[in-house]
């Protein structure tokens, strides 16, 4: 496939429904989603940062594989996302936007799946967690 339409295509790519938040997200101005690879893809929420203190982005990978490992020097701690094990990572990003750091990285796994959700901006990790608890894996 080369141009997605929209997520049927990324169903058709990953062989599945491809799990989604149930919760509600903050106002997104446009949603991108992508292949991530053979056995994975990606839905990439832009999000309406035009008033201050506010999210830029939200990402979700979801694979048969794990995505790819990002090159972030810092350590995973350990936290849930619902009833399954995770990791988390925070990445400063001081030389980015306001709406787009620090980023934050919580890995998973559930339903068959792997699962990462990417989050840029002044995010709380309580949040994220419940976005991704609220996936339906």
């Amino acid at each position: 496939m080369d141009d997605w339409t929209g997520i049927a295509d990324a169903d058709a790519h990953l062989g599945r429904p491809v799990p989604l938040p149930t919760t509600a997200l903050p106002l997104a101005r446009w949603v991108e989603v992508h292949p991530a690879g053979p056995q994975g893809v990606e839905v990439e929420w832009n999000l309406d940062d035009t008033r201050g203190g506010v999210p830029g982005r939200l990402a979700l990978y979801a694979g048969h594989v794990p995505s790819e490992e990002r090159a972030w020097p810092v350590d995973a701690r350990a936290v849930r996302v619902g009833a399954s094990a995770a990791e988390h990572r925070t990445l400063p990003l001081e030389e980015a936007e306001p709406s787009l750091r620090p980023a934050h990285e919580v890995r998973w796994h559930a339903g068959g799946l792997h699962l990462r959700l990417t989050a840029q901006g002044p995010w709380e990790l309580d949040e994220l967690l419940r976005i991704g608890a609220s996936v339906d894996a």
